[in-house]
């Protein structure tokens, strides 16, 4: 799949770390590590609005869709 995950960059630019993030959203620190390496198929929208709303962010920046060349 072309998405790619860029949670890390905004802990970094929010200078937050996972276990932060996780505490302050309830969110497994485990399920958070997978979400941030993209070992996961998906993501609730509920999850997303939790990490959008902690770190002042717009889904698109914890997202980015990478196109794929055939």
């Amino acid at each position: 799949m072309a998405i790619e995950i860029r949670l890390d960059l905004m802990l970094v630019k929010k200078k937050m770390t996972l276990t932060e993030l996780s505490e302050r959203i309830g969110i497994s620190i485990t399920n958070l590590s997978l979400l941030k390496t993209g070992k996961v198929k998906g993501i609730r929208f509920s999850t997303l609005d939790a990490i959008c709303r902690e770190l002042e962010c717009q889904p698109g920046d914890i997202l980015e869709h990478l196109p794929e060349y055939v």
